[in-house]
C-alpha cells in the first residue's frame, strides 16, 4: 500500500482494495496538487470520483467497490451482481455493475454502472468487507426479473430454491413486492420451483408427467436409500411405487466434464439396487415429449406387472420447507 498516505487512509485503502474517492483522498491529507499530479501517472481515476490507488486495470473486487462508492455510502450492490456474488444460478460478475440506492436518491448510469432507486427498502442486507449486498432472494427475482430471456429468469429462481441459497417464501414476498414489473416469469419460476426440480429441464419433465393418466404422481429430488440405509444417487423424477427413477442428463446442468463422467456413473448405485432407470435428455424433452412420456409409461407398466419393487426406501423433499425431508407414508398412498 502507497506509504506517502497517511497511516489511517492507509487503512481505509487496505479495506477498500485499494479503491478511494476523491472525498476520501482530500479528508485524508491529500492536496489537490497532488491529486492531479497522482492521477494518470501512479493512479487511475476509474469512475467519476472514484481513484484506484494503481494504473493497473481494476481487478473484479476493486470494481464491485469502486460501483458502490461511485453510488453513494446508502447504496448496495444488487440484482444479478448480487445474484453472481451469493453464488446463484452459475452466474459471473458482469458489466453492467448492477446498484440500488434509496429513494429520493437518483437513478443513473456511467460507464459501467447502472444505478436504480427504489421504495423497497425492507430487506436485510449482506455485508462482504467493504461490498452492501442485496440478500439472496432479492438478488435473485431482481435478476430473474432483467435476464434476457424467460427461460433464463426462470432458471434463476429455481436455482435459488434448489440450492437452498433462498427460501422459497422470500422468493415469493420479493416476487410479490416488486408488483407487476416482470410478475409473469417470475412467477413462472416460482411454479417451477414449487415443483422441488433442481433444473428447467426436470420441471419440464415434472409437467410432461403430469399429463400422464397412467402414472402417478412424481416426486422430485427424493432422499434415497437402499436396505442397509446406505445414502443412494438422488433420482431426477421418482415412481416410488414401483422403484423407478428417471435421470435427466446433461452436461449444461453439470459443473464440468468431470461432474458429468461422475453423475452418469453414479446412475450404476441405482441399478445395483435393482432400481429401474430411465435416462432421457433435455432436448428429447423439448423436441419429443409425447415418445419421451410414452417411454417411461411404459417402463412403469413392465416395472408394475413383475410383481416385484427394489428394496428401497424414497423420501420426498418440501421446497416450500426449503428443501426438508418428508417423513414417507404408506407406500402406494
Amino acid at each position: 500500500m502507497d506509504r506517502t498516505l497517511s497511516p489511517a487512509l492507509r487503512d481505509v485503502a487496505q479495506f477498500q482494495h485499494g479503491v478511494l474517492t476523491r472525498r476520501q483522498l482530500l479528508d485524508g491529507g491529500v492536496t489537490p496538487a497532488q491529486l492531479r499530479t497522482r492521477l494518470g501517472r501512479e493512479w487511475r481515476l476509474v469512475l467519476r470520483g472514484v481513484v484506484l490507488l494503481s494504473n493497473a486495470v481494476p481487478s473484479e473486487a476493486q470494481r464491485l467497490v469502486a460501483a458502490q462508492l461511485f453510488a453513494g455510502p446508502r447504496s448496495w450492490l444488487a440484482g444479478p451482481t448480487a445474484a453472481a456474488l451469493h453464488g446463484i444460478g452459475g452466474l459471473s460478475v458482469s458489466n453492467p455493475i448492477h446498484v440500488l440506492v434509496p429513494t429520493p436518491l437518483r437513478s443513473r448510469s456511467h460507464a459501467w454502472v447502472v444505478v436504480r432507486n427504489t421504495t423497497l427498502l425492507d430487506e436485510p442486507l449482506h455485508r462482504r468487507g467493504p461490498l452492501t449486498l442485496s440478500c439472496p432472494a432479492r438478488a435473485a427475482v431482481d435478476a430473474a426479473a432483467s435476464a434476457p430471456s424467460d427461460a433464463q429468469g426462470q432458471a434463476v429462481i429455481v436455482a435459488a430454491a434448489q440450492s437452498r441459497t433462498a427460501r422459497m417464501s422470500d422468493l415469493v414476498h420479493w416476487t410479490l413486492a416488486r408488483g407487476q414489473v416482470g410478475s409473469r416469469r417470475l412467477h413462472d419460476g416460482l411454479s417451477l420451483a414449487a415443483t422441488g426440480a433442481w433444473s428447467l429441464p426436470e420441471s419440464e419433465l415434472l409437467r410432461l408427467l403430469a399429463c400422464s393418466k397412467v402414472l402417478p404422481e412424481a416426486w422430485a429430488n427424493p432422499d434415497l436409500r437402499d436396505a442397509a440405509g446406505v445414502r443412494l444417487t438422488t433420482p431426477d423424477v421418482w415412481l416410488d411405487d414401483v422403484a423407478l427413477a428417471v435421470m435427466v442428463h446433461s452436461r449444461q446442468w453439470h459443473a464440468g466434464e468431470l461432474d458429468w463422467e461422475s453423475t452418469v456413473e453414479h446412475d450404476t448405485d441405482l441399478q445395483a439396487s435393482r432400481v429401474v432407470v430411465v435416462g432421457v435428455t433435455p432436448r428429447s424433452i423439448r423436441t419429443r415429449p409425447s415418445w419421451v412420456r410414452e417411454r417411461i409409461e411404459a417402463a412403469y407398466l413392465r416395472a408394475r406387472a413383475s410383481g416385484s419393487r427394489a428394496d428401497v426406501i424414497a423420501i420426498r423433499r418440501d421446497p416450500w420447507q426449503d428443501g426438508r425431508l418428508l417423513l414417507p407414508g404408506p407406500r402406494g398412498a
